[in-house]
């Protein structure tokens, strides 16, 4: 198989305007110690909370925001709920990829009459600073879109919540918003939900990596990126490929005992910044060889970056036709060998760094062989 070209994704009709990701939320055995975690390391600012406080009985939901990247946490506060169900059977993991649209009710209608399960019908929310409306489709494994529509909402987040003071002196690392989501499948399972995406939601394949791209000597992945008509939005699909040793994929899709969002995108417009404060914050990142880096000025070339400097970060250099990008990825973030980090940096380039895959994989599969999962 061969990578596809990156190719121009805008349409000139899209029955389904998307305007962004509204908020990611999560599904936690303990929100309020998620949401220190992301406030202290990451530099989230708490902006709403809903909870017994607010007259929520079975939950209690932290909502932290960094410039346009806005994370919910959300716990049950009942022994037997669809909370605790998915958080026992995924640990700590991604429930909702929302998305923020002009017209919720539309936005269902369309993608439920090309086949998408539904979820949620529209439904109206309200308080004194105004509704909203919110529906929400099935996707992968137990992951959920929501279709969120707030033009006419002047609250901190949305009805039921209510805007919250950080009771703690939070400083931002320059995050700026979501770049893509990634989503993990089972084996064989990729080109359909590609084809989900293009039928249901309008999206384009945006590029193809195989097995050749993706792999060492011991293992391999599949993933094809797709997006919506302008771009806003992007998931990458992964499945696992035939390799010697088990995969990253198939390592996560048996501890998230299914298919889930692996790995969330966040660009930032400092990555020698972001990355400096967050290793000081003790956030810890895959590590890639010193050797990794000589071959990057025949590799990528110029670049504004000073290289002693992202190579003392461990920060990963790529090129493609329209620019180059910076990117470093987390090791897990939750006890399970699941949910990671992309921090990225966009200096033109519009791909996701194919040129680094073989060193990310490997440095994967040293995490993996120190976990026994190899």
């Amino acid at each position: 198989m061969e990578t596809l070209e990156l190719t121009e994704t805008q349409t000139t009709q899209d029955f389904l305007p998307l305007n962004g990701t509204d908020h990611i939320e999560f599904y936690v055995g303990n929100a309020k110690q998620s949401a220190y975690y992301y406030q202290h390391a990451w530099g989230y600012k708490l902006v709403a909370y809903a909870g017994p406080e607010t007259g929520v009985r079975d939950r209690a939901s932290y909502v932290l925001q960094q410039n346009k990247v806005r994370l919910v946490l959300t716990t049950s506060i009942l022994p037997d709920s669809e909370i605790t169900r998915h958080q026992a059977k995924h640990g700590d993991g991604v429930k909702f990829l929302s998305i923020l649209v002009d017209d919720a009710t539309k936005s269902f209608e369309e993608t439920v009459k090309r086949g998408a399960k539904p979820y949620m019908e529209p439904t109206r929310f309200e308080d004194e600073n105004g509704w909203v409306i919110i529906s929400a489709i099935h996707t992968y494994g137990d992951t959920v879109h929501k279709f969120v529509q707030r033009n006419n909402y002047s609250g901190a987040f949305l009805p039921g919540f209510k805007a919250v003071d950080n009771a703690m002196e939070v400083k931002s690392v320059g995050l700026k918003y979501v770049d893509h989501c990634v989503g993990n499948v089972e084996l064989g399972a990729m080109n359909q939900w590609v084809k989900y995406y293009e039928d249901v939601m309008g999206f384009k394949l945006l590029i193809t990596f195989d097995d050749e791209d993706i792999s060492t000597e011991y293992s391999a992945l599949m993933s094809k990126v797709v997006s919506n008509g302008n771009g806003y939005i992007k998931f990458p699909i992964n499945e696992p490929a035939e390799g010697r040793k088990k995969s990253q994929i198939e390592e996560y899709l048996d501890f998230y005992h299914g298919a889930g969002v692996q790995h969330i995108a966040i660009e930032t417009d400092n990555i020698i910044e972001t990355v400096g404060e967050l290793r000081r914050r003790g956030i810890e990142f895959l590590y890639v060889p010193e050797t990794y880096y000589e071959d990057i000025p025949q590799r990528v070339g110029h670049i504004e970056e000073n290289l002693d400097e992202l190579k003392k970060l461990n920060i990963l250099i790529d090129r493609d036709a329209d620019g180059y990008l910076l990117q470093i990825f987390t090791k897990p973030v939750e006890d399970r060998p699941t949910l990671f980090y992309e921090i990225i940096q966009r200096r033109g380039a519009k791909s996701f760094g194919k040129g680094n895959f073989k060193a990310l994989f490997e440095s994967i599969e040293r995490e993996q062989g120190i976990r026994g999962n190899l």
